[in-house]
């Protein structure tokens, strides 16, 4: 039999990966500074998490300037959507 754990994907093991993965599977994107406050997190720790994720494929980045700011924001790619339902229902089971 299987290990009800070894459903659960590792690229979702931190809790910060876990908000911003929550907050991208609600929103269409949001920007590094909304995601920062939301969180409640450094610069270069939600930096870092954000990397990863995207070196999982499971967001992209989007640049843009907004008047004559530069804005970044992050979006959730369909790999993503689909591996943390996964991961969700994996914990769903491991609650059963």
């Amino acid at each position: 039999m299987k290990s009800i754990i070894s459903k659960l994907n590792k690229g979702f093991e931190s809790r910060v990966r876990l908000g911003i993965m929550s907050v991208l599977m609600v929103n269409d994107s949001m920007d590094f500074n909304a995601l920062k406050d939301l969180l409640e997190v450094t610069d270069g720790n939600l930096a870092s998490h954000l990397k990863a994720l995207e070196g999982l494929g499971y967001i992209h980045t989007v640049k843009q300037f907004i008047g004559r700011k530069p804005n970044t924001s992050y979006e959730i790619t369909s790999a993503g959507r689909e591996s943390f339902s996964e991961h969700l229902k994996a914990l769903e089971e491991l609650l059963k």
